[in-house]
């Protein structure tokens, strides 16, 4: 893998491009000087003061890393003094002030949003720009914004929006090689996006979590190449013992007294599945978004990732055999299509941006309706057919969970699940009449064909691919076979030879839908909703949820971390060092009483790694599910209201709604064959 090989994928974008982002860079940072100034005008301050007055321009994000490609957008920051307020002049003035502005287009304030933000296109460049309101009377051109004391009597907006560039800083700081970092993240976002697994809202992980898996392997491997590189961060994090947390330093307390990721202390944060945790304070925890489906799916394809490197290592495929795209629709019989409409342009940017907020709630609410046997695959970006304006169409591939026993007859009734999606979303505070959701089941063979690329279905032998091996279908280096691939290895989870998965004869296909009035099909049969859903979900395979302590002695120790960072090199590709799986968390306190740390324990045996168990005397084992202190648009499992069949969760769902009913049945009994 080298620089011609990125270069051929289009992740560089041209010299002029360049140019021309920096010049958008300094016309916003006039413009937000420009806007301070007014604002201080207004207030009434004398002239000395506004002349002071100042407000600066921070990058971060991609951009900031330095492994941005063609067409990105840039992640901006604007700080502001104390008397520049957010919502009054930030998105009331300067919001007035960029609307005016020729050069300014698609502008769209989200100021309700978890991180308020400002998105529009300057010039052509996509910029999101977000704000933070420091308790600073001046803002000098010189500021640093790592000081902890910026953070300092600040609203919980500004903190979030400082952190952004914050730990984007901390994390060029902390790895060996900045640029051997950088071609690596570069190779691995590319990854994530042909692999459909780059996606924050979805569930899955965006581009700073990604960033944090790559800035750890760098610390672990920091006289390697990035080829190396690659190939150590599928080994590593194919074995890792996820909710095992990923730290690139310690985690310290700070008299500023801010919440801090700690799951000792807080309950929620031992809800979350994959714990990425950022380095600058306060310390949390950057992928609370993943569910137990999308985390199965991301496990599978760093385990596909794995065995395609260590094909790679054995000369057996090239790298393009590892950035071949993901098949979506070929790798489930199942899908669940989610079309939105509305009237104008601006009506459905609004609603879309909603929509796909809340799209994450259905995979949770289907995990939870299920008890977590029927486990979604949500597709990250949406789709659009040409003929039907102002139109938008999501997917979700539907299978069961692994490791689970079909039933005969047994059926999946998600229709009230659907209902209770759609009313949280139509609770949009800004929804129109003429915003309108539709949600029903299609079969592989249905799906529309505007999916495809130039609208043409894909033919598909599954004979001709299905009984291949791991390596032919690597050799092969295509689509088709790698989701042959996928589906072989999953054939265990599905049953294939034990069930099939239907759905009920009247079930309508959303694909052939013209009526904008939501319609699944279906009758309402055997309808049934667990009453006790565990908070945090079902259990995943290799996934740890015991604690070395009891929670009584957890909760009276202080925790401080320190890490663990051992120096390798160049690693040999037949094991794995022994010091970088099963990280676990270990808290030490002094004599006195006071805390030592919270520390990153790593086993230290094959066996110990295998379980994913700590050995220190005290260790407190945070294999735990985590969600931090998150409003509405970061719903956690635990927020997910258990439905039942009391009247106050049906009267508003009409009673002639369709289901959408799944029916697990013994492929071996309808067939007269035996498994």
């Amino acid at each position: 893998m080298d620089y011609q090989f990125l270069a051929d994928a289009g992740l560089y974008e041209s010299h002029e491009e360049a140019i021309k982002r920096e010049e958008v860079l300094g016309r916003l940072d006039q413009t937000v000087k420009l806007w301070v100034k007014n604002v201080s005008r207004a207030k009434g301050y004398n002239e000395a003061m506004v002349h002071e007055a100042n407000a600066k321009i921070f990058t971060f994000g991609s951009y900031r890393l330095g492994v941005h490609g063609p067409g990105a957008d840039i992640d901006t920051l604007c700080v502001g003094p104390k008397h520049a307020s957010r919502n009054e002049d930030f998105f009331g003035e300067l919001h007035k002030m960029l609307l005016e502005m020729p050069e300014v287009q698609e502008l769209h304030s989200v100021p309700d949003a978890h991180v308020p933000v400002m998105k529009f296109k300057f010039s052509g460049v996509s910029v999101d720009l977000l704000y933070a309101n420091v308790s600073l009377w001046l803002i000098p051109e010189d500021l640093d914004i790592s000081q902890e004391s910026l953070l300092q009597n600040v609203d919980d907006q500004t903190v979030r929006s400082l952190n952004g560039c914050r730990v984007t800083d901390q994390i060029l700081r902390l790895v060996p090689n900045i640029q051997t970092f950088r071609t690596t993240l570069r190779c691995m976002r590319l990854w994530a996006k042909r692999r459909g697994v780059y996606s924050n809202v979805t569930g899955f992980l965006g581009g700073i979590n990604w960033a944090l898996l790559v800035a750890r392997i760098c610390q672990l491997y920091p006289n390697a190449l990035p080829s190396m590189l690659v190939s150590r961060f599928f080994r590593v994090y194919n074995l890792w013992r996820w909710p095992n947390p990923v730290m690139l330093c310690p985690i310290q307390e700070n008299s500023l007294g801010l919440s801090f990721w700690d799951p000792r202390r807080n309950y929620k944060d031992r809800l979350h599945l994959m714990p990425i945790i950022t380095p600058a304070y306060p310390c949390m925890n950057s992928s609370y978004n993943v569910s137990t489906s999308t985390l199965r799916v991301m496990m599978e394809e760093f385990q596909r990732g794995n065995e395609v490197c260590e094909a790679i290592e054995a000369n057996k495929v090239s790298w393009d055999a590892l950035f071949v795209p993901f098949s979506f629709f070929e790798a489930y019989k199942n899908y669940l299509q989610i079309d939105i409409a509305a009237e104008t342009d601006e009506d459905l940017m609004n609603w879309k941006g909603w929509v796909e907020s809340r799209i994450r709630l259905l995979t949770l609410k289907i995990e939870r309706d299920t008890n977590g046997v029927l486990q979604c695959h949500p597709h990250p970006g949406e789709f659009s057919d040409k003929s039907k304006p102002f139109h938008h169409s999501y997917f979700m591939g539907l299978r069961r969970k692994q490791g689970s026993s079909p039933q005969e007859g047994e059926q999946f009734d998600i229709r009230m699940t659907v209902e209770d999606f759609k009313r949280d979303v139509y609770a949009y505070s800004f929804w129109k009449p003429s915003m309108w959701i539709h949600v029903c089941h299609v079969k592989r063979k249905d799906i529309p064909v505007f999916v495809f690329p130039g609208g043409v279905r894909p033919n598909y032998v599954r004979s001709a691919s299905e009984g291949r091996s791991v390596q032919k279908s690597l050799r092969s280096n295509s689509p088709q076979a790698d989701a042959a691939m996928m589906r072989k290895r999953r054939k265990h989870d599905d049953h294939s030879r034990g069930f099939s998965l239907t759905e009920s004869s009247s079930t309508t296909m959303c694909s052939d839908a013209t009526s904008f009035e939501p319609n699944l099909g279906g009758n309402i049969s055997n309808v049934k909703f667990p009453e006790d859903i565990p908070h945090n979900g079902t259990e995943i395979p290799g996934l740890s949820t015991t604690f070395g302590a009891s929670s009584g002695s957890l909760a009276m120790e202080k925790p401080v971390i320190e890490l663990s960072s051992p120096i390798l090199g160049h690693q040999s590709p037949s094991k794995i060092p022994d010091d970088i799986v099963g990280v676990q968390l270990k808290s030490e306190t002094l004599e006195n009483g006071d805390s030592k740390g919270i520390k990153p324990f790593v086993s230290s045996t094959e066996e110990e790694q295998a379980l994913g168990v700590a050995t220190a005397g005290n260790g407190a084992d945070f294999c735990s599910t985590i969600p931090t202190n998150r409003d509405l648009e970061e719903l956690e499992p635990l927020g997910l209201p258990v439905t039942t069949h009391g009247l106050s969760n049906t009267s508003s769902v009409e009673t002639q709604k369709p289901v959408i009913r799944f029916s697990f049945t013994s492929l071996a009994k309808a067939t007269g064959n035996s498994a």
